[in-house]
């Protein structure tokens, strides 16, 4: 498949330059690149967020059915604001 791919002067000349002193075309530089991040992107577990919750029963009672934006006047309560 053929496609245009652009490239910045200073990446596609070092990349020239690159597979040149490997004495491999920029073709095969480009593909084993993409080889590797494609290789790479699979092989990386995906993330996963730890539970940092505490083992309290959810949220106080004045602030169980509160909206947010009363939770945030709660927050700033007395500080100037």
């Amino acid at each position: 498949m053929k496609t245009a791919v652009e490239l910045s002067d200073d990446v596609a000349e070092a990349a020239r330059a690159f597979a040149a002193r490997r004495g491999i075309t920029l073709r095969s530089l480009i593909e084993r690149g993409l080889r590797l991040a494609i290789r790479a992107g699979r092989d990386r577990e995906g993330f996963r967020l730890r539970d940092a919750s505490v083992g309290g029963r959810g949220l106080q009672a004045p602030y169980r059915y509160a909206d947010r934006s009363r939770i945030r006047e709660s927050i700033y309560e007395g500080r100037g604001r």
